[in-house]
């Protein structure tokens, strides 16, 4: 949950006792222990609380398919990348083709280099 290794661990009860004193310690480790026991029977009482109010529909409900930390936007963009094109995909080919021996127009640039860039300056 807090994700502490062993040192983590270690180190925290060192500075609680400096902190703490020997005198005090065990008083705050007995408050520590009642305030957890409160957290997880309030958390314990929510979670009942809500089955008993969405009733038995939701007991069958995947609710891993809703955790975020699934939705990798690089899994994702790879998938759709390296899927196969299915039928319905394939380009479709423009009605009004050149005819043969003619060109097709020379699409224009945007933006002549030599002009300054245009801007908006409310847009800014």
């Amino acid at each position: 949950m807090f994700d502490i290794n062993g040192w983590e661990v270690i180190v925290l009860a060192i500075v609680g006792i400096l902190v703490l004193g020997p005198e005090r310690l065990p008083e705050y480790a007995a408050k520590l222990a009642d305030l957890v026991r409160q957290v997880r029977g309030l958390a314990q009482n929510a979670r009942t609380q809500l089955k008993e109010q969405m009733g038995p529909d939701f007991d069958d409900v995947d609710w891993k398919q809703y955790d975020p930390r699934q939705y990798d936007p690089r899994r994702i963009v790879r998938e759709a990348l390296m899927d196969e094109p299915s039928p319905s995909d394939e380009p479709v080919e423009p009605m009004d083709k050149p005819q043969s021996g003619s060109m097709a127009p020379v699409p224009q640039p945007l933006h002549d280099s030599a002009k300054p860039t245009p801007w908006d300056a409310d847009a800014t």
